[in-house]
């Protein structure tokens, strides 16, 4: 059984930081892309960021680069995004998904996490 457990979520202040996680178990996870996607409430989920398999290549939505980053390590089994500067319209629930090729489109990730919420309000 594949399973994704997306953790690390929570409530900080603007400029805050956090770190999300997704533990990844059931699959052989270095065979796939990782990528980071959120919804927020009364929004369509989108595209945050993604790494390829090996992690030497990454990807990034315009709204969040340089400010967060993805990594992985594939001896743990395990995908993070680091979320420096965080902004109010940051909020939303933050999806990890596993793809076959890095992409930016939903419909290409075959597993999701169940997601974490993160909240970012003064």
């Amino acid at each position: 059984q594949v399973l994704l457990v997306d953790s690390g979520g929570g409530l900080v202040q603007p400029g805050d930081s956090l770190r999300l996680s997704c533990a990844v178990s059931g699959l052989s996870f270095d065979s796939y892309a990782v990528g980071w996607f959120r919804q927020a409430p009364g929004q369509e989920r989108e595209f945050v960021a993604a790494i390829t398999q090996s992690g030497m290549s990454t990807n990034y939505a315009d709204s969040v680069k340089d400010r967060f980053t993805i990594s992985r390590d594939n001896f743990r089994n395990t995908a993070s995004l680091k979320m420096n500067s965080l902004k109010p319209e940051d909020t939303a629930v933050y999806y990890c998904a596993l793809c076959q090729i890095i992409s930016a489109r939903l419909v290409d990730y075959n597993y999701w996490g169940q997601g974490t919420r993160v909240t970012v309000s003064s």
